[in-house]
């Protein structure tokens, strides 16, 4: 299960490369880490599942000051989209959880990284500084009381006890509702009709396009 991850808040010029690398690194390359240690025993079980831990952000209403996150969790979407056809016929499943935003039960925005260059942050403090401060709260008032951030891994351990080849592409667990189940919708049928139409349906599941 890939489930590390990093946060950062602030205008993204102001990050430098090297900050985007290690969050990259940490939200991205990880991943191919663990999907390199463990897929050779996978694929000579003959059956496995790769969980990854996205977010809403990749395909959602994406608020500003939050891009190098955001850009490092699309990429990790698009790796897992890829995994998903071409591990398929060593009886590998793939299942992308996508959370939407929880501002209580984790540290996300408690830890966030800062950007390094703070001359280039200044600028946009002058600008921007109470609508960094607020978004927090602006995104909390978007998630009802009761939303709990357990769900995301009451959805892993159902995921994990459905039988291979049944399980959704995606499972979206959105209490804010940011719009990316229906834009995921889209795209991942296209995806599916796209696959159909070049000869590939091997490479689909059951629920490919769900």
């Amino acid at each position: 299960m890939h489930n590390a991850g990093h946060m950062v808040l602030g205008a993204a010029e102001a990050f430098t490369t090297d900050q985007l690398a290690d969050l990259y690194d940490v939200n991205v390359l990880g991943t191919q880490r663990v999907n390199r240690a463990a897929l050779p025993t996978l694929r000579e079980q003959g059956s496995g599942l790769l969980v990854w831990i996205g977010s809403s952000s990749t395909r959602g209403g994406c608020p500003p000051f939050l891009a190098p996150y955001f850009a490092a969790k699309a990429a990790m979407d698009a790796l897992a989209v890829s995994y998903a056809a071409e591990v398929l016929p060593f009886g590998i499943d793939t299942a992308i959880v996508v959370p939407g935003v929880f501002t209580t039960g984790t540290n996300h925005f408690a830890h966030a990284g800062a950007p390094a260059d703070r001359d280039r942050a200044e600028a946009y403090d002058q600008r921007h500084r109470p609508v960094m401060d607020d978004l927090g709260k602006r995104l909390a008032a978007l998630i009802p009381p009761d939303a709990d951030v357990t769900e995301v891994a009451e959805a892993v351990v159902r995921l994990v006890a459905m039988a291979h080849g049944t399980r959704p592409l995606r499972t979206h667990v959105d209490p804010s509702r940011d719009g990316s189940e229906v834009v995921s919708a889209v795209a991942d049928r296209v995806r599916a009709d796209f696959f159909r139409r070049i000869g590939l349906d091997s490479l689909l599941t059951a629920g490919s396009s769900l």
